[in-house]
């Protein structure tokens, strides 16, 4: 490849990959909300850490990703792949957690603190594990159809978990300071989840579909925003 093809196959990887990585962080974060303050930095980068990690590791079984897509066995018609059924299960489990989330929220608004259930750091790094590995190889599958050189995919992982680390601390601040983004954030979970079930059912929702509808709600919870800001002012 000359440099300028591998140049644009890198920063469209990365950008790609940063898309996909929203949804992990937004996820790690609000886990994190529930640990007392000292510790939800410490929650926010073994969690997208992990999910690095994981990343690489199943870019060094590449081959084994690949036969994810071999149809395992037929049910009333339809075919299942190893990908399938995971992106199943994970999509099942992120609306039963973003559910969850919400009640808790509710639980916690109408009952105050003690109304919630305690809380473990390694009971909420074993339900990141989970989404984890989830998301990373419905990343992983998404940069082996863009790009064929593993190198790229390496270095497009690296850059990215660099710049979640990064983002993740303002994204977590802005969630936990204003609560109707973040029941904003516990709806884009549901979509995303509805939308790994479907994949996962063999009926794919186009992700640009997605993804424009988030924005277009996050933009007008923004205008939303500045609009009470204007009036207790």
């Amino acid at each position: 490849m000359e440099l300028l093809d591998i140049t644009v196959a890198l920063l469209t990887l990365i950008t790609l990959e940063v898309v996909l990585g929203i949804d992990n962080i937004i996820f790690i974060s609000i886990l994190a909300d529930r640990l007392p303050e000292d510790q939800r930095d410490k929650l926010r980068r073994l969690g997208i850490g992990l999910a690095m990690v994981l990343r690489l590791a199943l870019l060094t079984v590449l081959s084994w990703i690949m036969k994810l897509d071999t149809e395992l066995f037929t049910i009333a018609g339809q075919g299942f792949t190893g990908k399938e059924l995971i992106l199943l299960l994970g999509g099942i489990f992120l609306l039963y957690k973003a559910t969850r989330e919400l009640g808790h929220m509710t639980e916690a608004d109408l009952e105050g603190p003690a109304g919630t259930k305690a809380t473990t750091f390694s009971g909420l790094m074993v339900q990141i594990l989970v989404l984890d590995l989830v998301f990373s190889i419905d990343s992983i599958i998404t940069a082996v159809g863009m790009v064929s050189e593993l190198w790229l995919m390496y270095v497009a992982v690296i850059v990215t978990v660099i710049i979640m680390l990064f983002a993740s601390k303002p994204i977590a601040g802005f969630i936990s300071k204003h609560p109707s983004f973040k029941v904003l954030a516990l709806s884009f979970l549901m979509v995303i989840g509805v939308a790994l079930v479907a994949e996962g059912a063999g009926y794919p929702i186009p992700k640009g579909l997605i993804y424009s509808s988030m924005a277009f709600a996050f933009f007008v919870e923004v205008v939303q925003l500045r609009v009470l800001r204007k009036k207790r002012e």
